[in-house]
């Protein structure tokens, strides 16, 4: 879910998940299935073990439903349940099922070898992602070969407002999903909108004119990046590309005069294929 309370760093993350959204009109909508869903997305990387304490307050369901919830997806693989420890992990269903959605995406295959030539060339990160709520998330990633990349890797989450690539692929988005999106943040960050919609904003006039848009810190303080879209030729889908490093590795100028047209070949040549 979309949170707004501050983090243990003191700063207001703007990358958590949108959250579930139950309609009672909708007759279709499973909410017991769309439910053990949002308990396995609870997870986070770096998560040693949640007990149902935990994830009734990361998905704000009551905690009989949780248990109940946890011991289904125990009993399917989806979870582990440590005895000692007393809380769950994610079991290798989930795993299963992520390797089956990537393998079926060609573009990567395709992507990767453009990639970690860009990666090796700039000794920056190079990635692949799409859009999942209001985060980005990598399907692919390519170092270059010197020790001060971003540390990153695929199934990473990063936000789609203030990052290279978020911002490419809401500049590239229909008109009406990317006012979906701009208005559940407007709802959940009053306080930041207002830069948010000028980045997003300077991202539309950007791919535009010259193909990418640029993060100059807007992410991470010391991060710099550019990001193109990448759509499928059917439009079915939108992805995006970023290349990204320390600040110190890549100015301003680098990004715009080097990086950035560059990125916008790459593209090119995928969408091409």
């Amino acid at each position: 879910m979309l949170k707004t309370a501050r983090d243990g760093a003191g700063k207001t993350p703007l990358y958590e998940d949108d959250g579930l959204d139950e309609d009672p009109k909708d007759r279709q909508f499973v909410t017991a299935l769309a439910r053990g869903l949002e308990v396995l997305r609870c997870f986070r990387p770096g998560d040693v073990g949640l007990g149902n304490q935990e994830i009734a307050e990361r998905t704000r369901l009551p905690k009989p439903t949780i248990s109940r919830l946890t011991h289904t997806l125990t009993r399917l693989g989806y979870l582990k349940y440590s005895d000692r420890q007393g809380s769950y992990q994610l079991g290798a269903g989930v795993l299963a099922l992520g390797y089956s959605m990537l393998s079926g995406l060609d573009i990567r295959d395709r992507a990767r070898p453009l990639m970690q030539e860009m990666a090796d060339q700039a000794n920056a990160s190079v990635a692949l992602g799409t859009r999942d709520r209001l985060s980005m998330v990598y399907l692919e990633c390519c170092r270059g070969q010197g020790a001060v990349t971003l540390r990153l890797d695929v199934g990473s989450r990063v936000p789609i407002a203030t990052t290279a690539m978020g911002r490419a692929l809401l500049a590239s988005v229909p008109d009406v999903e990317r006012n979906y999106l701009m208005g559940l943040m407007r709802d959940r960050f009053p306080d930041d909108f207002a830069k948010l919609e000028k980045g997003v904003e300077r991202a539309i006039r950007d791919i535009e004119t010259r193909g990418f848009c640029l993060s100059l810190g807007d992410w991470q303080n010391d991060v710099h990046a550019a990001g193109v879209p990448l759509l499928t030729a059917d439009r079915s889908a939108v992805f995006a590309l970023n290349c990204g490093a320390p600040a110190f590795l890549l100015s301003p100028r680098k990004l715009e005069e080097e990086i950035g047209p560059r990125m916008v070949d790459i593209a090119r040549q995928l969408t091409a294929r």
